[in-house]
C-alpha cells in the first residue's frame, strides 16, 4: 500500500502569512499622523496671520474694554463692565443701532430689489449688455474714498452738479444742504451707497440667473407661463439661496459701515449720520477713550456674530446642508 505525501499549505517558505493586526493598525495611525501633520503644515502660515492681526487683537479689544485708557501705555484703570453700562445708556450709539437698522431696511426694501430687477434685465438678450453689465458694476471697483469725494462734490450746496441740475429743470427749490440738513442727510447717505454697492449685488445675481437651466424657463413658456409666472414660480425660488447671501452681506455690510461716511459727512451734521464704526473711530482716535472704543467694537462684533450665527441657523441651514467637507485618515 502506498502512501502520497502531501505537503501542508499552511506552512512552507513560499507562503505569504498576512501582517499582523498590530502592524496594520500602526500603518494606519502613521498614515493618519502623516495626513493631518500635512494638513497642519500647509495651514500655519494662514494661522500664524489670522492669529496675530486678527485674533490677538481681537482679544486684545475685549480687554481693554473693561479699563479706563487713553491708548498708551497698558490699560491699568479697571473699571469693569462701566464702558458696557454706558454703552447702552449713550444717546448717540443708541442713535446709530437705530441708524443701523434703517439702513438694513432701505437696503432689503429698496437696494437689493432694484439691482435684482437690473439683473433679470441685463440677464435679457438685448443689444449692448456687456457695457451695461460693465458700467453697472463699475462704481463699486471705485474706492469708498474716492466715491466720498465725488459725492461731496457733486451734492455741494448752490454749486453742486445736483443742484444745477435740478435749477436747469426748474426744481431749484427741491435742493439744498444735502449733506448738512439733519432731514436729508441719512436718505442722501443711502442713494450714495446703493449707487456703489448695487453693482455688487447685481452681479451676484446675474451668476445666480446664469446657472438656471433654460429649459426650465422654455417649458414653462411652452405652457403658456406669463413673464411674472415664469419670475415667481421659477426664477425666484431658483435664485433664492443668491438672495440670501446677498441679504446677509448686504446686513453685515451695514453694520461696519465706516469709509464711506467718514469722507462723506465724517458722521454729522450732529451725529445724524454717524454709525457704530465712525462713532468708535471719533472716541478711540479722536477723543483718546480707547477703552470706551473698544467696547463700541466688541459691541459691534457682538451684534455681528449674533446676526451671522442665527441666519446660518434659520435661513442658510438648508444651503450649508452637505456644503461642509470632512478629512479622514486614509487607508483601509
Amino acid at each position: 500500500m502506498t502512501s502520497t505525501f502531501l505537503p501542508d499549505k499552511r506552512s512552507g517558505p513560499d507562503v505569504d502569512l498576512p501582517p499582523p493586526a498590530v502592524d496594520r493598525g500602526r500603518g494606519r495611525a502613521r498614515r493618519r499622523a502623516l495626513h493631518w501633520l500635512t494638513a497642519v503644515g500647509f495651514q500655519a502660515p494662514a494661522l500664524v496671520l489670522f492669529g496675530t492681526l486678527v485674533l490677538l487683537p481681537m482679544l486684545f479689544a475685549l480687554y481693554a474694554s473693561f479699563f479706563r485708557w487713553g491708548g498708551f501705555g497698558m490699560p491699568e484703570d479697571y473699571i469693569g463692565g462701566d464702558n458696557f453700562t454706558r454703552l447702552f445708556q449713550d444717546p448717540v450709539f443708541l442713535g446709530d443701532l437705530w441708524r443701523c437698522l434703517v439702513l438694513v431696511g432701505l437696503s432689503l426694501v429698496l437696494q437689493l430689489p432694484f439691482a435684482l430687477a437690473l439683473a433679470v434685465a441685463l440677464n435679457q438678450r438685448i443689444r449692448g449688455r456687456a457695457v451695461y453689465r460693465m458700467l453697472f458694476f463699475a462704481p463699486y471697483i471705485l474706492s469708498e474714498a474716492i466715491t466720498g469725494v465725488l459725492f461731496s462734490m457733486i451734492f455741494a450746496p448752490d454749486d453742486g452738479l445736483a443742484d444745477q441740475v435740478l435749477g436747469a429743470v426748474g426744481l431749484g427749490g427741491v435742493g439744498g444742504e444735502w449733506f448738512a440738513d439733519p432731514s436729508t442727510v441719512m436718505a442722501t447717505l443711502f442713494l450714495v451707497m446703493t449707487w456703489k454697492y448695487f453693482g455688487f449685488h447685481m452681479m451676484l445675481y446675474l451668476a445666480g440667473l446664469q446657472s438656471i437651466p433654460a429649459e426650465l424657463t422654455e417649458a414653462a413658456l411652452i405652457d403658456g407661463a406669463g413673464p411674472w409666472q415664469r419670475f415667481r414660480n421659477i426664477t425666484l425660488p431658483l435664485l433664492a439661496p443668491t438672495l440670501r447671501i446677498s441679504v446677509f452681506l448686504s446686513v453685515i455690510g451695514s453694520i461696519q459701515l465706516f469709509d464711506l461716511v467718514w469722507v462723506v459727512t465724517a458722521g454729522g451734521p450732529d451725529h445724524h449720520s454717524e454709525t457704530m464704526a465712525v462713532t468708535m473711530f471719533q472716541y478711540g482716535f479722536k477723543r483718546y477713550q480707547v477703552g470706551y472704543a473698544s467696547a463700541i467694537s466688541v459691541a459691534m462684533f457682538g451684534i455681528s456674530l449674533v446676526f451671522a450665527l442665527a441666519y446660518q441657523r434659520f435661513v442658510l441651514r438648508r444651503d450649508l446642508q452637505g456644503a461642509t467637507t470632512t478629512m479622514r485618515g486614509g487607508g483601509a
